[in-house]
């Protein structure tokens, strides 16, 4: 599948990677590994609407580690298949990406996520927390909202019954203004824009983005609130390592990351001037917290 990607994206992309296609659940996740097959697992994931692909400057600076990188690209999303709307919730790709971790990754691993990749990396995990030996976030929310918060802009537009089909999937909505969650709006433009709206660039395979944005939760009876619990329950309880990088200039989730400080006290924090997508802004200070943590992990 790589062979169906433009050569200006491939040019983006660390060399040296493996592909894999597992089946899973009925739809076929796509997953790039770099680093040895015997190096500790760190499984990487993106979230909403971006794919694997948003990874590749963390991994380029982890090259010369002996670590394994798994990039799974979330069903919907990148070159994984895309099922239509009524396919998404956290639960099933919670299952999409469990069966893909246990296809690849049957022993322990260190889970780096970032947006949707945390409370569908954490909900994944709460079956497999004796696998799971460490954790870094970045710019997520794992649990449900605080009962006083408001659903963003982005987030009410997705509610809307006939303009958030136009605005999301006729207009493909957000993946041109990605840029406008950045601390350095500079950091997603050109080919990188152009790589992040390539794998959704048909109207047919847009559902994700829409599905994706109506699952974050706007009220205490949102379908999303009990999946979202055992999402935050996992954070609570997970054993090992733990670290927060955050992007604080992120309009949506900039000031998440003290709710989750105080979740977790044991979690070493660090904060960056960066925006949503900090893994354009600041791969390295996630690469140095992802050794970190593999290094403080028990692997026995």
């Amino acid at each position: 599948m790589l062979n169906e990607l433009p050569g200006w994206i491939r040019a983006q992309l660390p060399g040296g990677s493996r592909e894999r296609v597992v089946e899973s659940g009925g739809e076929r996740m796509h997953v790039l590994e770099w680093g040895p097959e015997d190096g500790h697992p760190v499984v990487m994931v993106h979230g909403n609407p971006t794919w694997g692909f948003l990874w590749r400057k963390v991994v380029a600076e982890l090259a010369s580690d002996r670590l394994r990188l798994v990039v799974p690209d979330l069903i919907g999303l990148g070159l994984s298949s895309k099922p239509e709307l009524a396919a998404h919730s956290i639960e099933h790709h919670a299952a999409w990406l469990g069966a893909t971790i246990d296809v690849l990754v049957p022993g322990p691993y260190v889970l780096a996520a970032q947006d949707w990749g945390g409370p569908i990396g954490l909900h994944a995990a709460a079956s497999r927390m004796t696998r799971v030996r460490g954790l870094v976030l970045g710019n997520t929310a794992v649990g449900p909202p605080a009962a006083t918060s408001k659903p963003t802009l982005f987030h009410r537009l997705s509610q809307l019954p006939v303009a958030s089909g136009l605005l999301f999937r006729r207009l493909g909505f957000p993946l041109g203004v990605l840029h406008l969650s950045q601390g350095d709006r500079t950091s997603i433009r050109g080919d990188v824009a152009r790589a992040y709206r390539w794998p959704l660039r048909e109207y047919k395979d847009r559902a994700a983005p829409l599905a994706l944005a109506r699952m974050v939760p706007d009220g205490p009876d949102h379908v999303s609130i009990p999946a979202m619990r055992v999402s935050e329950q996992a954070f609570v309880a997970l054993a090992g390592p733990v670290e927060l990088v955050w992007g604080t200039s992120d309009p949506i989730l900039g000031r998440v990351v003290s709710h989750l400080a105080r979740l977790r006290p044991d979690a070493a924090v660090t904060r960056t001037p960066a925006g949503h997508f900090l893994q354009e802004e600041v791969p390295g200070v996630l690469a140095s917290a992802i050794r970190r943590v593999v290094d403080r992990a028990d692997w026995t």
